[in-house]
């Protein structure tokens, strides 16, 4: 066989740095959780009032389905239907969450994949040994500390921060369009614009404060308010975001 030679019928020169990488990467995705068995005219006309109110946040975003509440929703024939109704108001559906081998098999050939979140396989259970002499206790390790950020410029247009462990904490405005994300806790001291979304692990506990709401959006552990639903009376006061009794609440600091 022949060496491959280039459009201009030299051959190559040799490759000395890898022409690619392989990086982690953090992605903000959406979970549409599906909470009817049979998806019909009324749930299509409740998910097409709910795209008409907030088309910049879902129209195009990479999307993941929840099985979890409709393990017996698994007929191929209705799956593929629903899928292609999904698609056709451009919901990007990429994976599939909580979901059964049924399901899984049902929604082949349309590039979804399987998503686990946040879910711990069990450990295998230990061979039996034989008894030895026992030994010092060994001390044992401090948890890791969560790896906070603060960030102490404002956070421009289409910046997207993360705190991938940790708290994070931004020393002036975020600007419309920029995005912050938190493990934890999000703190900012001057006007919160663009969007935040705090426990992005799924820490229901975690909390947004910011000195003046102007947000496009709010999230804690993937339960969300737009700005279309946040009370006007809220707009440009000091608030905390926080979750009670799975509602995702927003209160002005008195």
């Amino acid at each position: 066989m022949s060496d491959t030679l280039s459009p201009t019928g030299q051959k190559p020169a040799p490759v000395s740095v890898q022409p690619f990488q392989f990086r982690g990467l953090f992605l903000t995705a959406i979970a549409l959780r599906l909470e009817t068995d049979a998806p019909d005219d009324v749930f299509y006309a409740a998910l097409d009032a709910q795209l008409a109110k907030t088309p910049h946040l879902l129209a195009g975003a990479p999307m993941v389905l929840d099985f979890a509440q409709v393990p017996e929703f698994s007929k191929p024939a209705d799956v593929r239907d629903m899928i292609d109704n999904l698609f056709a108001r451009d919901l990007q559906i990429f994976g599939a969450q909580n979901a059964t081998e049924a399901q899984l098999n049902a929604v082949k050939g349309y590039g979804i994949i399987p998503i686990k979140v946040g879910r711990e396989t069990a450990m295998p259970e230990p061979k039996p040994q034989k008894p030895q002499k026992p030994q010092p206790a060994a001390k044992r390790a401090a948890p890791p500390v969560p790896r906070n950020k603060v960030v102490q410029t404002p956070v421009r247009s289409g910046q997207m921060i993360v705190a991938e462990h940790g708290d994070l904490t931004v020393v002036g405005s975020v600007a419309s369009g920029a995005e912050l994300v938190a493990a934890g806790n999000i703190h900012v001291y001057g006007t919160l614009r663009g969007r935040a979304m705090a426990g992005a692990h799924g820490d229901e506990s975690a909390r947004i404060f910011c000195r003046q709401l102007d947000a496009e959006l709010l999230a804690i552990a993937g339960l969300y308010k737009t700005s279309e639903t946040i009370p006007a009376e809220l707009r440009r006061k000091p608030v905390q975001v926080f979750l009670d009794d799975d509602k995702l609440c927003v209160e002005a600091f008195e």
